[in-house]
């Protein structure tokens, strides 16, 4: 199992320690591909677009050819995970903010984006959210954090915090607004392991 973490910005180390501890804790034996540039998406059974800026991320993965490599990657069945960052890039619609910074989305779930819907850094926090199929009090870390507003046709949500849906799936792409890398829990990249 060849499990692709796009390695250009963000939490890219977080992402692979947590995968390594869900594969250990499994029993399973996997590989974790740091992706930098393209020709190693294709290679991979599953990939996570990590969090970091959303702006920064778009224009670098369409500008080393990884994006192109994602959606073809995802139209064949390759499970995708999208933190925060990961999230936007997923959507098919964004807010104004996302449109005047003039981001090239993946155009892969029919999600729509606020981003920083939660407002502004210091505006970080951290909550128990009970996610449908993966399990009820996940320690949820929303960091400048962005929500989807409107999940279009074939889209579950999985988590709600108010009016904002903050956790959703499309087929084998899932969207989180939060960052479960940074916890302890497992309980999210065992449920992406398991849509491979």
């Amino acid at each position: 199992m060849k499990i692709g973490v796009i390695a250009i910005q963000g939490n890219v180390a977080e992402h692979a320690h947590a995968l390594k501890r869900a594969l250990a804790e499994r029993g399973d034996h996997g590989e974790i591909i740091l992706i930098k540039h393209d020709g190693l998406v294709l290679d991979c059974d599953a990939i996570v677009l990590p969090g970091g800026e959303s702006t920064t991320l778009a224009r670098l993965i369409w500008k080393e050819g990884i994006a192109t490599e994602i959606k073809d990657a995802v139209k064949s069945g390759v499970p995708v995970l999208g933190t925060c960052a990961g999230l936007v890039l997923l959507a098919k619609h964004g807010d104004e903010e996302i449109a005047q910074t003039k981001q090239r989305l993946l155009d892969i779930m029919d999600i729509e984006v606020k981003r920083n819907a939660f407002g502004r850094q210091y505006d970080s926090f951290e909550t128990s959210i009970d996610i449908s199929g993966i399990g009820d009090g996940f320690p949820a870390i929303f960091i400048r954090a962005p929500a989807i507003t409107r999940c279009g046709d074939g889209v579950s949500a999985l988590a709600w915090i108010d009016d904002y849906v903050v956790a959703a799936q499309q087929g084998s792409a899932l969207a989180l607004a939060f960052h479960p890398e940074m916890v302890h829990d497992t309980r999210v990249h065992q449920y992406f392991i398991d849509m491979i």
